[in-house]
């Protein structure tokens, strides 16, 4: 999920216990937009993919290099004289779509404040899920071959052994989440909430969370340790079957297109929803989730202020998501169209005239060295202006040397 200022969080996370902390949101494919992902066995690639920095290229790149475009869902959510702003986002993406587009940028610089899920930047509110474990639960529930998968998928994802030790077992898995996806550029460093937080926080504009990281813990281990290690087993399920990489690929392309239709019908071709453990943790992921969400939005917006509620966009959609759930609370919501467009770099620096002229220059000599018949320089005579002219009568006249010939 940045280095320029405005971007980039000033500092960068390589701790995986504070890693952990942003990828609760990121874990299984149908995580990652549900705002609660996942290792493919990367030793087959011969090296680790390169770290979210590293991935920029070349020394001094920035993810100023691209263009901003709009990208992801977006509503606006009109009561009381008042217009608030309903943004889905993705917990991780690729460095050109850092920048918010200049629609999403314009309806958060028309706000009074940015509510995320979670503030990962402040340290007492996340501590739930930096906290050490208890040491039995970690005995009872990674043991045995439980522990060797996930000691498998942590060398896989080139992570240390026991770097992650000390976390709830629930989050030792999740902590993979989102490593898969370096393979095709898409890191949790450049997910969108982080980019509009730095945004909102380096433009003076407060952030408020609009739940809690003991209630998404608890969202994760559930009810018991037995509901608990069976998250374990099918997070475990999905890391080593493949298919993770493929389906956080399709999410991001889904996200980046704006593609509110096929989103809307996630449950439909996600194959996430074939157990009964699967179908209670899409419940307590979303159902269960967005009517508290859509109390805080209206809580902040009915005290006076304009909100941009940013939420993983698996929240926005279906009869159960937000902007269904406040217009049921008397807000006029509207979905704003966004067109992502392809980045276009941004260069550094204009190249010289003088240099672009050499270039020009360059070609039409090469053009006229190359001419192997007299209707191809009549040709060329054809095109050019009258000095150009001038000059293929010339090497018409006065044929290239064999050796240039030959080349």
């Amino acid at each position: 999920m940045r280095i320029l200022r405005i971007l980039v969080a000033p500092r960068r996370d390589t701790n995986l216990k504070t890693r952990a902390r942003a990828s609760v949101l990121l874990r299984l494919p149908r995580l990652a937009l549900a705002g609660a992902c996942c290792v493919l066995a990367l030793a087959a690639h011969g090296a680790c993919p390169p770290s979210a920095i590293a991935s920029l290229g070349k020394p001094g790149a920035t993810v100023g290099q691209w263009n901003a475009a709009d990208r992801g869902l977006l509503w606006r959510a009109d009561r009381d004289g008042r217009t608030s702003w309903l943004y889905g986002t993705i917990h991780l993406g690729r460095a050109e779509w850092v920048r918010p587009g200049p629609t999403v940028q314009k309806a958060l610089e028309q706000s009074d404040a940015l509510a995320l899920e979670l503030d990962m930047r402040d340290p007492v509110a996340m501590q739930p899920l930096t906290q050490q474990a208890d040491p039995a639960v970690v005995a009872r529930l990674l043991s045995g071959e439980r522990a060797r998968r996930l000691a498998r998928q942590n060398e896989a994802a080139c992570v240390p052994p026991g770097t992650t030790a000390g976390l709830q077992p629930i989050l030792q898995v999740m902590s993979l989440a989102g490593l898969v996806a370096r393979v095709d550029g898409l890191y949790p460093e450049f997910g969108a909430d982080e980019a509009l937080a730095v945004s909102a926080r380096n433009n003076g504009k407060p952030v408020f969370a609009l739940e809690s990281a003991a209630a998404q813990l608890k969202m994760l281990t559930g009810d018991s340790e037995a509901e608990e290690a069976e998250q374990i087993d099918a997070a475990l399920d999905e890391l080593e079957s493949g298919q993770l990489r493929i389906q956080m690929k399709e999410l991001a392309d889904l996200w980046a297109r704006g593609d509110t239709d096929k989103l809307g019908r996630y449950p439909e071709w996600c194959n996430c929803l074939n157990t009964p453990a699967e179908r209670r943790l899409m419940k307590r992921l979303l159902d269960d989730r967005n009517p508290g969400l859509a109390d805080g939005i209206e809580r902040m917006h009915a005290s006076g202020q304009r909100v941009f509620a940013a939420v993983g966009a698996l929240h926005m959609v279906g009869p159960q998501g937000l902007p269904a759930l406040l217009a049921a609370r008397g807000f006029k919501v509207a979905a704003v169209p966004l067109v992502a467009q392809p980045p276009l770099a941004v260069p550094t620096a204009p190249p010289p005239k003088a240099t672009a002229r050499g270039a020009q220059g360059a070609r039409n000599a090469r053009g006229a060295q190359g001419a192997k018949s007299n209707r191809a320089a009549k040709d060329s005579g054809a095109k050019a202006n009258s000095r150009s002219t001038g000059s293929a009568k010339s090497a018409q006249r006065a044929p290239a040397p064999k050796d240039k010939q030959r080349r």
